[in-house]
């Protein structure tokens, strides 16, 4: 029922403004005609390379859906990772209103406040389906924004990747043993747990992670799964391809808004651009699920060897990742809010999920 009333908000959303760009001097339900509306120009920065035209393309979506539905009077600019900030520094250019807006992962910005990490994904944490839930029922995007108000900022989900892959090796990593001095690019939560299983961890942007694996100044990256990896050019540079990404189960990116800009915009343009963020969210997953597969197909013709995590490995992580949470409770009071009020979500529809999903995918997946 939730999930229904989710879309169908969604959906009054979306036609309220459409109705908006289209009514021209029709009142609207405040009293004011669409001719009275300001016109806004606004630029967003973004985390992102425009060859990754999916992951970009939460960004585009929005920037594109906001003119739309306002006619044109309300419109956005994105600009590609390096063309006003570097791809990590989107969050401080939103905040010192460098740009009004950013589209970027907040797990790049957990040296600001750990607990920014559970707007993105964590270690062996929520789907995509599952992250939603939690960011729009169950009090994820206001606890996120309650951390961002301290920077002057409000964040809204805008994309998810889906279920992750595990990452580009240059040679087979059997077990934990294999990945004590590995030099490896992964961010977040993610690369603490790694670094506690011995690796030398790396914080790359995407447009900087081929060079750095083909020569040779990191023995493996991971960055999103088959399609975007593909355009990276990641196989022609490392053999074995890794699965399953556990540290990134259903990783949301998301639209940062600078609170001053967005108080100044008129309430119509506010949910316009909620709107816009919403189908940014569902239509990024969308096309990921659809691409991912025959991406996938491509790399393994190419000559790509698909390797599983061994259970090994997938344990030590597993019990590094909840030492890591609770040892970041006991030192930071947010972090502990933050993470005791996702567990307790997680436990609850991990177990729900067991029964519907699991059941299904266990057969439906299976040999037989």
């Amino acid at each position: 029922m939730k999930r229904r009333k989710l879309i169908n908000h969604a959906a009054l959303g979306a036609a309220s403004a459409a109705a908006l760009a289209a009514c021209g001097p029709t009142a609207t339900n405040e009293g004011a005609s669409s001719s009275d509306l300001p016109r806004v120009r606004w630029k967003m920065a973004t985390s992102w390379p425009k060859s990754l035209d999916t992951i970009f393309g939460g960004a585009q979506t929005i920037c594109d859906r906001v003119s739309a539905l306002t006619g044109g009077r309300f419109t956005i600019t994105p600009y590609a990772a390096g063309e006003i900030v570097p791809g990590l520094q989107v969050l401080d250019a939103v905040q010192q209103g460098t740009v009004e807006c950013g589209h970027s992962a907040s797990y790049y910005y957990i040296g600001k406040n750990p607990a920014l990490a559970f707007g993105t994904t964590v270690p062996f944490g929520l789907t995509a389906q599952q992250q939603n839930a939690w960011l729009y029922h169950g009090g994820g995007t206001d606890a996120m924004n309650k951390i961002y108000s301290d920077f002057n900022v409000i964040s809204f989900p805008a994309g998810n990747t889906g279920v992750q892959m595990g990452g580009w090796f240059k040679r087979e990593i059997n077990s934990t043993s294999d990945l004590n001095g590995l030099k490896m690019r992964i961010p977040g939560l993610g690369g603490q747990v790694m670094t506690r299983l011995g690796v030398n961890v790396q914080v790359l942007p995407g447009g900087e992670i081929y060079l750095a694996l083909e020569r040779g100044a990191i023995d493996a990256a991971e960055f999103v799964g088959p399609y975007d990896d593909e355009k990276l050019g990641l196989y022609k540079a490392a053999q074995y391809y890794y699965y399953p990404g556990w540290w990134e189960p259903g990783t949301t990116l998301e639209a940062e808004v600078n609170l001053d800009a967005w108080n100044k915009l008129p309430k119509e343009y506010q949910e316009i651009f909620k709107t816009a963020a919403y189908e940014a969210n569902i239509n990024m997953l969308a096309s990921y699920d659809a691409l991912n597969g025959q991406a996938l197909a491509r790399l393994q013709a190419a000559g790509t060897q698909l390797k599983r995590y061994s259970d090994d490995i997938m344990s030590a992580a597993q019990k590094a990742s909840f030492e890591l949470y609770e040892e970041n409770a006991s030192a930071d009071a947010t972090f502990k809010q933050v993470y005791e009020e996702w567990k307790k979500f997680r436990d609850q529809i991990y177990n729900w999920n067991r029964i519907n999903e699991l059941s299904f995918a266990d057969f439906a997946y299976g040999d037989g």
